[in-house]
């Protein structure tokens, strides 16, 4: 990995030229058809996470009439659901009664947080009758400069991350995605910002990378090799904290890169087939289900749309077993890009008070330290019912802290693994006694940010009998046995 990334800072490459926003995106603002709405919003969406701005407007046509469009379509009710909520977002994101205002935050989730991934920069997104008319991009790390040192830091974020202060780039310290949007907006207030949002969207660094599987790789004027669905983010990544320098680019240019690439890709989006179209459409309903796209909007009735899809990012209340693990990257750099994760959970319904045995491993692909990984050094909190009780834990970087949060138990901990090397963190703990009532099932959520977690679950029923399933996990998902 690390050589081919070295591969780019060619030192014989022109400095690229200085110029307005290019033509290709300024022709957006003519009409265009309404999926193009859709289409640039999550490919601008998937640029700006490394923090550029680029202003679109794009002209409504045909979204209203999608909707009963969508009850006739010979597809699953599921998928008629999912099309019939997509154009409510749409129409009442859209501003066609009055403009409306979006925060957006960028997720990198090379660097992990329990919402899915450092926040590097966010948007501020104004729609109004059908258009993107305004986008505003900000630098979280300069924000927070106008935010009072007045929040203290949760457990351990302070002491592992060295601040004294808690603000918006650090805000998703919670796995459950309204918290988040609420603590954002908070913090965005605490920073004397101006505007009243309808709606915060956090947005993962993999619709990037669906956007390129389906145009191919792209080249970029004046910029070493060429970008694809595999080695992109990398690339984006080397190219703002190292390559700009080699390449003799001033520091206050180093981003221009960004506003390149959206206007090769828009360019080429814009000439999809109706095929592509529709790849495009599953990818972007396979980033809603992964949560790598996660809405909160103040509209209660949409918000229960959105909720009723699962694309709102939250904790969810479940009478029966109930399992998250939430890792936090805290101080390893973009390291995440590096660890492999999966989970061996078993649980012993034959003896008097169900016993749950959970392991966690964690295996450090990289090799070296440099610029971009580090030892990973993480905050590691589990998620289990309300009335678990931890009897063992091992293998952590400290003991663990209990505490109770989103109508969870919470076991805590610290977890150290050293570039090149594996760790397996093993927790033993008894679950409530009505975990035996009825037919057991088990609902695994997944973290935003992690992409895929295999997962091996072994039930020991109370007949004695055994019966084991396992399945790489993309999305959360319910076992019944």
């Amino acid at each position: 990995m690390a050589p081919e990334i070295e591969s780019l800072a060619t030192k014989e490459v022109k400095k690229p030229k200085k110029y307005a926003l290019p033509g290709q995106l300024a022709s957006l603002r003519s009409g265009q058809a309404s999926w193009k709405f859709w289409v640039s919003f999550w490919v601008v969406s998937g640029i700006l996470l490394f923090g550029w701005y680029i202003f679109l407007q794009i002209q409504n046509k045909n979204i209203q009439n999608l909707k009963p469009f969508a009850k006739i379509l010979p597809i699953s009710s599921e998928r008629k659901n999912e099309l019939q909520v997509l154009t409510d977002i749409y129409e009442k994101m859209g501003g066609f009664n009055k403009e409306k205002t979006f925060l957006i935050l960028f997720q990198n989730d090379m660097e992990l947080r329990p919402g899915g991934g450092f926040i590097g920069s966010f948007g501020i997104v104004k729609t109004k009758a059908g258009k993107i008319s305004d986008f505003q991009m900000h630098d979280t790390g300069n924000f927070d400069g106008r935010i009072p040192d007045t929040e203290t830091p949760p457990y351990p974020m302070g002491e592992m991350l060295y601040i004294k202060s808690w603000k918006l780039r650090d805000s998703n310290w919670s796995p459950d995605f309204q918290a988040n949007a609420k603590k954002a907006e908070y913090f965005y207030k605490l920073g004397e910002g101006q505007e009243n949002f309808d709606g915060v969207i956090a947005v993962n660094t993999d619709v990037l990378n669906s956007i390129l599987g389906i145009t191919g790789p792209v080249k970029i004027n004046d910029y070493p090799g060429e970008y694809n669905d595999q080695t992109a983010i990398l690339q984006l990544e080397y190219q703002v904290e190292k390559g700009f320098v080699e390449q003799g680019i001033e520091k206050g240019e180093r981003k221009e890169i960004m506003k390149e690439l959206a206007a090769v890709l828009i360019e080429k989006v814009h000439g999809f087939t109706i095929g592509e179209q529709l790849e495009l459409a599953k990818k972007i309903e396979d980033h809603l289900k992964r949560k790598d796209i996660q809405f909160f909007f103040k509209d209660e009735d949409l918000q229960a749309e959105v909720e009723s899809m699962g694309w709102g990012g939250r904790v969810r209340e479940y009478s029966g077993d109930y399992l998250m693990a939430v890792d936090a990257n805290l101080n390893s750099l973009k390291s995440d890009v590096c660890i492999r994760r999966k989970m061996e959970y078993s649980v012993d319904l034959a003896t008097d008070v169900p016993q749950a045995n959970l392991k966690i491993s964690y295996d450090h692909t990289c090799r070296t330290i440099d610029w971009m990984t580090a030892n990973y050094n993480d905050w590691l909190r589990v998620y289990v019912p309300a009335g678990s009780f931890l009897t063992d834990s091992s293998n952590a970087a400290s003991d663990a802290l209990f505490s109770e949060d989103l109508g969870k138990k919470v076991f805590a901990m610290k977890v150290f693994v050293p570039v090149g090397q594996s760790k397996t963190v093993e927790l033993k703990y008894n679950l409530p006694e009505r975990a035996k009532n009825g037919v057991y099932s088990l609902l695994v959520q997944k973290q935003s940010g992690v992409t895929e977690l295999p997962v091996k679950i072994s039930i020991k029923k109370a007949d004695g009998s055994l019966e084991e399933k396992e399945e790489v996990l993309k999305e959360d998902k319910v076992f019944s046995f």
